[in-house]
């Protein structure tokens, strides 16, 4: 464990201070002094609502007063004269009620009997009654039908009149005949009722002339009722109808403002009730009118019972306020005047008080009372607020004295003596009670604004219509209504919801007209119209409110690590819109200063707190029980909240100018970082006391945690070095890694081949295979292996790029075995499915001597010239595919792994070749079969069919080339590496292929590989003479074997080249067994040709256009050797028994070369494609050395000669200039040593060697070629002509002087790339950095 874990950080006092003080007790401001009872405050509210009472208009009420009975006036027209109209057109259609009528009657009857008729005047009882009477003889069923049939409206108007005159006799006397005008009534709403009916229903349209007569039938019956609306309001009878005033009943339950007072001070209406009967007749009308006549002459006298010049800053302040309140007060006594007549009598003098329609001054509406009252309550204007300016100068003033006036401390009836604080004390009754009222809905919320509570309506209008009273200023009002909002906050009784919406309600006015927002908004920012006592007051206020919201800011801030934290938004809001905005508050910057270092303090100290819980919950007490697990669970906690922390705070990252993600990571991830150091160590430690190791995964797990934490703490801590390097600690499970792979790599390999059946990837049989299906699933599969296994180490994102460097190399080490293995077996399988038996051979292989010698003469007789093709199998060909496709997919691998960045790490990280020991254990000796001369013949036909197995000392098969059929001068040039640690003898034995039966021993050989004796790690050729006839040919290079990626790759490279090489020429074998002698030369390129095309045909299905231009390519070669030892024998120091050709002979060879150049390049006739070799290809070093022998073949032999020396001179004059102008340059290898003695010393070879670190990938590859083809042309050598020369005896001593000439030469080139070499031993640096893959 860290010291920085068990060592608890001391506290801030300052902090611990704020942490005991908390929320509760959050009042930093001042105690008021409480000058005011509450039942005084209760008295002086009550005289206010019951003044209210008093002086609100009168309601008033109708009353009826019945007209003296009039004569009945009686219809002189019968019932049956109103119908004459309808049985005059008794035949008409247009007169009858249409179809469907009967129905919609029936529903509007029993509407009006029900009541829900909309019209008035179908509501009457008796109205209902009639027609109720009507609806019982309509809805019989005979009555019904014959309506319906009929259709006449007469029927239906006599029906109802009958029934109606029926209703309304009953009960009343004979002589009563007042019903005969209420049937005419009830028969007109009848006909307007069917008339509604069909306008409604747009049959009215259809029969107009229906419908005009039901108007003028309606019009007749109301002659003598007049209009049916005058009947509802004045009464059947008439009369007239006045309106009374109400007079006041002096009952609490008719005064809304006291039942308010008594609600907001928690009594009963019983004692409000008492109280208001005790004072009635002091609390008058007249006593409100003297109040304010006393104002007004203690105004005019400066008194200290109103405001006064001193209360203000300014004189003209004071000026502005004291006009604005005179048209205020004339307003105010008119008021009371108007609702009092009788006052006018002893308060006016002779002339009446009249409204001035011009206001005497720009002042006459500043005060602000009544826009407060519609501002705060948003109600309508109280009724004695007049909106006109009025000159009450009729108004006779006060009767007492002005020095009685400011003697008498009782010279108020309504108004208290200290205003301002009766004032304060009623607004929190008010505030307390609708706080307290669950019947008082808070606001809906919305998206700018929260739900919240302030003042109910019934409060508001109390409060205005007091501080209209008591002369409370428009400022006043809302800076005690802010000192009491700030008492609520600081006691909590409110929320800061509540807060923000009292500053924002005093901000934003909201009166009728925007006359009144204008000078609301003015008054209040315009500070120098306030008193000195708002001012000092608003200062405290917002002293006391700052104080308070920092100690909630801070314990809010406090909380802002927990996983649901309050939001510190609103506080901050509040600070900035309604603290700090303000013009009276002046901010400490050390007071902010001291804030913000508590504020982080203590951040920091919570962080703290935090890591503790984490590292209890993470991790057990018993360190025999602690895994990598626990550590990377408090590191994904640890992160998990950082994580946290910055996504809550994106937007608004900092709190008064502290971070919390900074005071987090400051505090957690130092402590998270040592802790983790000491808890991995001590883990290792158990597990290595318990001879037990951590799992690899949880290893990389861990690595992945910690690098996270790195990261953060590099972005948000720049300039603190991380506790301790993660690669170091942990590198060793990626080596473990890397040696489990490397014990699977081979079992993964064999689990591949094992699956894999290699046939081409179609879905269908018979498809056609595209070049992406030619190779088959074991090559997709290990190379996916490869991949998955390097990107497990990229993914890691080591970040150390020498360690890194170093894995990668492991890696390719790993990678390349793998690829050996692959190619072994590939080659194994290849080799056996190539070698087997034809159908003929295994025929023979069954035959009797006598029978084989019997088919030989039948074959002889019948002359056969058809070579049948060989019979691949596709598998052999999808093999082929698959070492193509791997070699591509190396390449690839290795530019993803970015080879020689790691190569510049390591050498930028590792000393100078001169500052360290310079040791190689492994050598890797190339060896190359090259050919043989003048082996014995072992078969019946005078030839053989040699390979070569190549064994070590123990009789260990190392390697064994292909066969050469029926040659006894073979030419293999086959490569095998062989990786010894020291001296080791090989053994090469010449075999001869037999059909049948054991294989003929040809000759043995041996050569001892001595690294000591490749120090200068240049090429030799070596002529081997064997125990029985003939020698063989071996090129040996050497290499030592380094622990460097480019090293394996080339190795991976150059295996898989090797394979694919030598699969080619077991290919190519096949297709040229039969190649035609000298003599047949001639008449062979026809069968040949066809022999191609056959074999061609048959590759071509499977093997993907890469492997069949290879194919052909090696096949070429093949043909241009094979020309080649027609014309000359091989190399050699002695002469040759081979004889020279004729000019026609020589003709014929050159014919059949151009004829096979032709056939390999496959240029189509018609397109110009080429679709066969390329010319590049074609037209190789050896295809021009054959061209030149035209120039030489026949000259005589002293000219040969002649031209040799000339060659050899200007060729040792050019490798001199070289090594005088460049002295880093190669060595020169530009002579050929030959056989014999120089052949047995093993001479350095003037070819350059195919090292594995020019085949580490493709590009490298494709350059050595061309570098080898420029050389090629740009260094002539007189290698031709001395080959020519072998076949002439007379030439022996020049060939044996010329040996021995080129191995002093080669001995000097020797000595001089030593002394190069130990010269370079100490060269330069690359510079680079490693990219990863």
């Amino acid at each position: 464990m860290s010291t920085s874990s068990r060592t608890r950080r001391p506290s801030n006092p300052r902090i611990g201070s704020l942490q005991r003080t908390g929320r509760g007790s959050r009042d930093g401001s001042r105690s008021r002094k409480r000058i005011v009872s509450l039942h005084d405050a209760y008295l002086f509210a009550l005289r206010v609502a019951y003044l209210n009472y008093l002086l609100q208009p009168r309601s008033r009420r109708t009353q009826h007063i019945p007209a003296p009975p009039k004569p009945i006036s009686r219809s002189s027209t019968s019932i049956h004269d109103l119908m004459k109209d309808f049985s005059l057109v008794r035949d008409s259609k247009s007169t009858k009620f249409p179809h469907g009528f009967i129905a919609e009657l029936e529903k509007r009857l029993t509407g009006v009997i029900i009541g829900k008729e909309k019209g008035q005047e179908f509501h009457e009882a008796a109205v209902k009654r009639s027609f109720a009477a009507f609806f019982n003889a309509f809805t019989e069923q005979s009555f019904k039908k014959r309506m319906e049939k009929e259709r006449r409206i007469e029927d239906l108007v006599l029906i109802f009149f009958s029934s109606t005159i029926k209703e309304l006799q009953k009960g009343k006397p004979a002589t009563d005949d007042s019903w005969k005008l209420m049937a005419d009534r009830h028969l007109a709403l009848f006909v307007r009722l069917v008339s509604l009916i069909l306008r409604e229903h747009d049959w009215a349209k259809e029969r107009p002339e229906l419908a005009g007569r039901l108007v003028m039938l309606e019009n007749k019956l109301l002659t003598n009722a007049q209009d049916l609306t005058d009947d509802s309001r004045n009464g059947v009878n008439g009369g007239t109808i006045i309106e009374v005033e109400v007079p006041l009943t002096y009952e609490v339950k008719d005064m809304p403002l006291v039942q308010t007072v008594a609600r907001m001070f928690q009594l009963p209406n019983t004692q409000v009730q008492s109280d208001i009967d005790k004072n009635r007749s002091v609390w008058t009308a007249k006593a409100a009118l003297q109040d304010l006549k006393a104002y007004q002459t203690l105004l005019n006298l400066n008194s200290r019972r109103t405001l006064r010049s001193d209360d203000f800053d300014l004189e003209d302040a004071f000026e502005a306020w004291k006009r604005a309140e005179a048209p205020d007060l004339a307003q105010m006594m008119l008021a009371i005047v108007q609702s009092n007549p009788e006052l006018a009598k002893a308060t006016y003098s002779s002339s009446a008080p009249q409204f001035n329609p011009t206001p005497g001054g720009s002042e006459a509406s500043d005060s602000g009372y009544s826009e407060t009252s519609r501002k705060m309550s948003m109600s309508e204007a109280s009724s004695y607020v007049i909106d006109q300016p009025v000159d009450m100068t009729t108004i006779s003033p006060t009767d007492a004295s002005p020095q009685l006036l400011e003697r008498n401390e009782e010279v108020f009836t309504f108004i208290p003596p200290e205003s301002r604080g009766y004032y304060r004390l009623v607004l929190v009754q008010a505030l307390s009670h609708d706080l307290r009222d669950e019947s008082l809905q808070a606001t809906e919320a919305t998206v700018d604004s929260p739900s919240f509570k302030l003042l109910s309506k019934q409060s508001t209008e109390l409060l205005d219509e007091i501080s209209l009273r008591w002369r409370i200023p428009y400022v006043s009002r809302i800076i005690l209504f802010l000192d009491v909002i700030r008492e609520k906050f600081i006691e909590q009784e409110i929320s800061l919801d509540t807060l923000d919406a009292a500053f924002s309600f005093i901000k934003e006015p909201l009166p009728d007209n925007k006359k009144d927002v204008k000078f609301m908004t003015a008054l209040l920012f315009d500070r120098t119209r306030w008193t000195l006592q708002d001012f000092a007051l608003n200062q405290q206020i917002l002293t006391a409110l700052h104080d308070a919201i920092l100690r909630d800011l801070y314990d809010t801030a406090l909380q802002c690590y927990e996983s649901k934290p309050p939001s510190t938004g609103p506080l901050l809001y509040v600070l900035e819109h309604h603290i700090y905005s303000d013009p009276s508050f002046s901010k400490s910057s050390e007071d902010v200063v001291g804030f913000v270092n508590q504020l982080r303090e203590g951040l920091r100290e919570k962080a703290y707190t935090m890591y503790k819980d984490f590292l209890a919950k993470n991790l057990s007490q018993d360190q025999e029980k602690w895994e990598f697990y626990d550590v990377i669970e408090l590191g994904k906690a640890v992160l998990a909240l950082a994580q946290r922390i910055q996504k809550r705070y994106r937007k608004n990252a900092e709190i008064m100018g502290v971070n919390p993600l900074t005071a987090l990571v400051e505090t957690m991830l130092p402590l998270y970082a040592g802790d983790a150091r000491d808890i991995v160590k001590r883990i290792l430690q158990l597990n290595s006391a318990k001879e037990q190791e951590v799992p690899v995964e949880d290893g990389f797990d861990l690595y992945r945690e910690l690098v996270e934490i790195r990261r953060i703490h590099m972005e948000a801590l720049p300039d603190v070095e991380f506790v301790f390097h993660i690669e170091d600690l942990l590198a060793d499970f990626v080596w473990r890694w890397i040696r489990l792979t490397e014990t699977s790599i081979v079992g993964w390999v064999d689990g591949a081949v094992k699956q894999d059946n290699f046939q081409v990837r179609i879905d269908t049989p018979g498809q056609i295979p595209t070049e992406e299906e030619r190779h088959s699933v074991s090559v997709i599969d290990i190379f996916s292996s490869f991949n998955q296994t390097i990107d497990r180490i990229v993914q890691l994102n080591w970040d150390n790029d020498l360690q890194y460097a170093k894995f990668m190399t492991a890696l390719a080490k790993i990678v390349g075995n793998g690829i050996a293995r692959y190619c072994d077996i590939i080659e194994q399988k290849f080799t056996k499915e190539m070698d087997r038996l034809t159908p003929e051979q295994e025929a023979s292989s069954n035959q009797t001597r006598q029978e084989k010698w019997m088919q030989l003469a039948k074959d002889a007789w019948s002359n056969k010239e058809k070579i049948e093709p060989f019979q691949f199998f596709p598998e052999s060909f999808v093999k082929l595919n698959n070492i193509d496709f791997a070699i591509r997919q190396l390449d690839k691998l290795e530019k993803e792994v970015n080879v020689d960045a790691c190569v510049d790490v390591i050498e930028r990280n590792t000393p100078p070749i001169s500052q360290r020991q310079r040791k190689v254990s492994n050598y890797v000796f190339t060896i190359k079969i090259v050919e043989a001369e003048d082996l014995k013949a072992c078969d019946p036909n005078g030839m053989s069919d040699p390979y070569v197995v190549l064994g070590d000392e123990y009789q260990k098969r190392l390697a064994k080339t292909r066969i050469i059929y029926s040659n006894l001068n073979p030419r293999w040039d086959e490569t095998v590496d062989i990786t010894t640690q020291g001296p080791l003898n090989i053994i090469a034995t010449v075999w001869d292929w037999d059909t049948m039966g054991d294989h003929d021993c040809v000759g043995r050989t041996s050569i001892k590989l001595d690294p000591s004796h490749f120090s200068d790690f240049l090429p030799r050729e070596y002529w081997l003479d064997l125990d029985t006839q003939g020698r063989l040919l071996l090129r040996v290079s050497i290499e030592g074997e380094r622990d460097d990626i480019q090293f394996y790759f080339g190795k991976a490279f150059r295996t898989l080249k090797r394979t694919e090489r030598d699969m080619t020429r077991k290919i190519t074998d096949k297709s040229t067994t039969q190649a035609p002698t000298q003599i047949e030369i001639t008449d062979a390129l026809k069968p040949l040709f066809t022999y191609f095309d056959d074999n061609f045909a048959i590759m071509n299905q499977t093997l993907t256009r890469d492997s069949m231009t290879m194919v052909m390519t090696r096949l070429w070669k093949e043909v241009l050797v094979t020309i080649e030892s027609l014309v000359v024998p091989p190399l050699s120091d002695k002469p040759s028994q081979q004889r020279q050709l004729n000019q026609q002979e020589l003709d014929i060879v050159f014919k059949w070369l151009q004829l096979l150049f032709d056939f390999f390049h496959a240029v189509d006739d018609e397109t110009g494609e080429e679709n066969g070799v390329p010319l590049d290809v074609l037209r190789s070093p050896k295809y021009f050395d054959i061209k030149t022998l035209n120039f030489f073949y026949f000259d005589p032999t002293d000219s040969l000669i002649r031209t040799s020396e000339r060659m050899a001179s200007a060729t040792a004059a050019r490798q001199q200039t070289q090594r005088n102008n460049r002295l880093s340059a190669p060595a020169a290898m530009t002579s050929m040593p030959f056989g014999g003695a120089a052949g047995l010393l093993g001479t350095p070879s003037h070819r350059k060697s195919k090292s594995i670190m020019l085949s580490r990938n493709l590009g490298t590859m494709r350059k050595a070629k061309e570098d080898k083809r420029k050389e090629a042309q740009a260094d002539p050598n007189d290698d031709m002509i001395l080959r020519i020369l072998r076949m002439r005896p007379e030439a022996e001593k020049y060939l044996r002087d010329r040996s021995r000439q080129k191995e002093r030469l080669a001995a000097a080139a020797a000595a001089e790339m030593i002394v190069r070499q130990s010269i370079m031993a100490g060269g330069g640096r690359m510079t680079g950095s490693l990219p990863r893959r």
